[in-house]
């Protein structure tokens, strides 16, 4: 069954991951089978500005696109993670087998912040997106930890088994378990780098401002009118 290009431009899709959970996400219809999967970054949802506004400007050129919340994000359901970036990855599977089964034809996958490491690890485990777009996502995953965690974390986290995040009001913002920290140490971007088949056209954008995403959607677009994958 083809792609229903003629249904209302924007509509909410919710995917099943492999572990039974949920995945809401919100279908730019262009009138178009080609697509572009939007993947958000550490902490975040589908509903960051910069995430509506990509996909709203790669409608503009004639694109479909998909922005959707990883498990534990936004209106997904599961619980939040410090690491997970292999299961992301799988969530990612999940969408473009998705829309694979819908007749759409995948034009590239993009990520920002984390989601630009998840959109690597995709490419170099499944290999069949031709076009990977990766926006400010961290080379070195274990720098700028202690910023974030505090000095001696990884004692503090191998005694207490957990760090609990707070904001500067001493709320809670999340809990890093020892499992999520290490499922982030031993995740090698440079390796998944080299996996990744030669084929496979890459970009990395090191910003992403509010006021280039058009400029940043026309610079994808130019990619795009060169490669399709076809499910």
């Amino acid at each position: 069954m083809m792609a229903d290009c003629g249904a209302e431009r924007e509509r909410k899709v919710t995917i099943r991951n492999n572990h039974g959970e949920n995945l809401v996400g919100i279908l730019h219809n262009a009138a178009s089978i080609s697509l572009v999967i939007v993947c958000h970054g550490f902490q975040s949802s589908k509903e960051r500005i910069p995430m509506v506004n990509l996909a709203a400007a790669l409608g503009k050129d004639g694109f479909s696109a998909f922005r959707f919340d990883f498990a534990g994000n936004g209106e997904s359901e599961g619980s939040f993670q410090y690491g997970n970036y292999y299961r992301e990855a799988e969530d990612l599977r999940a969408v473009v087998q998705h829309f694979c089964e819908q007749k759409y034809a995948i034009k590239a996958i993009v990520g920002h912040s984390k989601g630009g490491n998840v959109v690597l690890l995709y490419a170099s485990k499944y290999k069949d997106i031709h076009i990977v777009v990766n926006i400010s996502g961290r080379f070195n995953l274990a720098r700028g930890m202690e910023g974030r965690l505090g000095k001696k974390f990884i004692q503090r986290i191998k005694q207490d088994g957990y760090i609990d995040v707070k904001n500067k009001r001493g709320k809670i913002m999340y809990r890093v378990t020892e499992e999520s920290l290490m499922d982030r140490l031993s995740t090698i971007t440079h390796l998944a780098c080299l996996l990744i088949p030669q084929d496979c056209r890459y970009s990395l954008l090191l910003h992403l401002i509010t006021g280039i995403i058009e400029n940043l959607a026309k610079s994808v677009a130019s990619c795009l009118t060169v490669t399709t994958y076809h499910c």
